[in-house]
């Protein structure tokens, strides 16, 4: 039997946080690890190594777009791919956050359909390698456009 992928929900709110968690565990078959705060974040993705992070941007301590920046400068987990989802539009902290190298911005409220897609295609094993080249390139771009 093959492994369950492992993803990381980083999230604040409780509420928000349990929704994600039971429509990944229900609809992708997923395990699942928590972190309700930005340095939590850093340091699960640390311990559990998942296969794919759910970054919110607005969270206590160190903002979702820091915690991006964290794990991407670790060796040893820089390659996770991150996936923001967040209530903020275009701002500061969504560009750090693609410029660290996260690889999709997800705006809240999203639909279960479009997040269940997007989910499955980063933890595709033939595209997860293609994604990090695609999320570096996609940096370069953002850092050209400012």
């Amino acid at each position: 039997m093959a492994e369950k992928k492992k993803i990381l929900i980083v999230e604040d709110n409780a509420d928000c946080r349990e929704l994600l968690r039971l429509i990944i565990t229900r609809q992708l078959d997923c395990e699942v690890v928590e972190a309700a705060t930005g340095f939590a974040a850093v340091d699960q993705a640390s311990a559990t190594h998942p296969d794919l992070i759910l970054m919110d941007l607005g969270l206590p301590g160190i903002s979702g777009a820091e915690a991006t920046e964290r794990i991407k400068a670790n060796p040893a987990i820089k390659d996770i791919p991150i996936v923001i989802n967040t209530a903020f539009s275009a701002t500061e902290l969504t560009r750090r956050a693609l410029a660290a190298g996260a690889a999709e911005i997800l705006h809240k409220p999203i639909e279960l359909m479009v997040l269940r897609d997007t989910l499955r295609k980063y933890l595709s094993k033939e595209s997860r390698a293609a994604q990090v080249v695609v999320a570096r390139a996609d940096a370069k771009l953002v850092d050209c456009i400012r």
